[in-house]
């Protein structure tokens, strides 16, 4: 319940950011992309001495900034609620071990997976993901298509996100683990959004080990993991 209602203020923020952004750049007002830069447009609605903003605009984007400003707070109330149930929980814990897994996915996956074992193994579970490409067989001979978008939606748009985000590090060089070597020898032959797309796939598979076999995952043991102390 917690990151359904966060997912819907997150929906909520995006719609208020892209109004915003997309009134000012009516008015000529351009900032780069990015929840952060938004201030600066805030910023402008609160400054009456800014002469390319008419008195007009200013009276309809105020309540558009005064409700992001809301909505804001409010997930930030919600992320500290999900970080405490994070910190009580044991399984939730060992999911953050994961590379590109933090706090946010971690509980999501603890919360929405109550028994890993019912899935026959890691691939079943990123299926149920949708993390793998759809099959179609012709005259006995199985094709790999694109990724499809049903299952839940939710753990794997967090999962990808979690993705790129270890994508970037791993890029870098400076991550030193057979992951992060497998994922950049992949940059060198796909699009980065194709491997990231991929490596929430190994994610998810790892995620399963460690949900269904109570075990913690080890960086240099080729996504193998290691079990609990008892």
């Amino acid at each position: 319940m917690l990151h359904g209602a966060r997912d819907l203020l997150i929906g909520q923020r995006t719609a208020l950011i892209n109004a915003l952004r997309g009134h000012f750049a009516e008015l000529g007002i351009v900032v780069a992309q990015g929840a952060r830069n938004t201030r600066q447009l805030i910023a402008l609605i609160h400054d009456e001495a800014i002469p390319d903003l008419p008195v007009t605009a200013r009276v309809a984007l105020e309540p558009l900034a005064a409700m992001l400003a809301e909505i804001e707070a409010q997930i930030a109330r919600l992320d500290k609620a999900i970080l405490a149930a994070h910190r009580s929980d044991p399984v939730s814990l060992r999911l953050a071990t994961i590379p590109g897994i933090g706090p946010i996915v971690a509980s999501c996956l603890s919360a929405s997976i109550p028994d890993a074992s019912l899935f026959q193994g890691s691939r079943e579970f990123a299926a149920y993901l949708r993390l793998v490409p759809r099959q179609h067989s012709t005259g006995g001979k199985p094709r790999l298509g694109s990724i499809s978008k049903m299952g839940n939606r939710h753990l794997r748009k967090l999962l990808v996100v979690g993705a790129h985000a270890a994508l970037y590090s791993m890029k870098s060089g400076k991550t030193r683990t057979v992951l992060a070597d497998w994922a950049r020898t992949l940059l060198a032959k796909k699009p980065f959004k194709v491997v990231a797309v991929a490596l929430a796939n190994k994610m998810a598979r790892i995620a399963w080990a460690v949900m269904a076999r109570s075990v913690i995952y080890e960086p240099g043991s080729h996504g193998a993991a290691a079990p609990t102390a008892s």
